[in-house]
């Protein structure tokens, strides 16, 4: 069994999956549109103009896969009472991508050592998702 978290972006996904690019040096695996769905949408599925909009994308991260979408773009993007934990191997790591993922979002612990990592923090990046940075520890 395997778990993977898939977030909706209701409208700024493409957005989110290359800030994410750059950020986090994540690859796209994935990318199709609404217009890109070989069946016809039901009727009122999607607002008007919606048609290019992420229907659902695929970003891996390290190890790991995100999945994403622009949802059906009918209120704005949520995340509350969920992280995503990122752990990286120095103190220097957690730094540049604590700032990429912190420049227009939210610092909510500022990086700093602790008794159980040389550098953690915890940041909502500017589309609202919460982030974990965890340095793993020396030795």
């Amino acid at each position: 069994m395997h778990i993977q978290p898939y977030l909706f972006y209701e409208g700024r996904c493409e957005e989110a999956m290359t800030c994410y690019e750059e950020a986090l040096g994540a690859e796209r695996v994935a990318l199709m549109r609404f217009s890109d769905s070989p069946e016809p949408l039901p009727p009122g599925a999607i607002p008007a103009g919606a048609e290019a909009n992420v229907m659902h994308a695929c970003l891996r991260i390290g190890d790991s896969v995100v999945m994403m979408s622009d949802g059906y773009c009918a209120k704005a993007a949520r995340f509350e009472g969920v992280a995503l934990s990122l752990t990286v191997p120095t103190p220097a790591d957690a730094e540049r991508r604590f700032a990429a993922l912190s420049a227009g979002g939210e610092v909510r612990t500022p990086l700093g050592p602790t008794f159980f990592s040389p550098a953690f923090g915890m940041v909502a990046d500017r589309f609202g998702v919460a982030w974990i940075i965890n340095a793993q520890p020396e030795g």
